[in-house]
C-alpha cells in the first residue's frame, strides 16, 4: 500500500541509539503494541463502515481513516522486519 503506485521505492535509513540487548527488545515491544493498537482501530473503524453507521459523507471518511490506518500498520510492520534483520553485536 503505497501513496504512488508508480513512483519508485525509497528507503529511509535511522539510526537508534540503544545501550544492550533489553532495549533492542523493548523497542521491538513497542512497535508490536503500536501495530497491535492500529490493527486493533482498522477492525473497529471496518466494522463500523461494513454496519453502516453514519451519513454517506461520514462512510467516505471512514474508508479514509482506513486506508490510513492501514498504511500505517504497514510501515510498522517494516519497521519491526528491518529491527529483526539489523545486525545485533552478534552479528555484526
Amino acid at each position: 500500500m503505497s501513496g504512488d503506485p508508480g513512483a519508485p521505492r525509497r528507503s529511509l535509513r535511522l539510526e537508534v541509539p540503544i545501550d544492550d540487548e533489553a532495549d533492542r527488545q523493548a523497542l521491538r515491544s513497542a512497535l508490536l503494541a503500536a501495530r497491535a493498537s492500529e490493527l486493533s482501530e482498522i477492525q473497529r473503524r471496518a466494522a463500523r463502515h461494513t454496519f453502516g453507521y453514519g451519513s454517506d459523507t461520514a462512510r467516505e471518511t471512514m474508508t479514509d481513516e482506513v486506508a490510513d490506518r492501514r498504511r500505517r500498520w504497514e510501515m510498522l510492520d517494516r519497521l519491526l522486519a528491518a529491527l529483526d534483520e539489523a545486525p545485533t553485536a552478534e552479528n555484526a
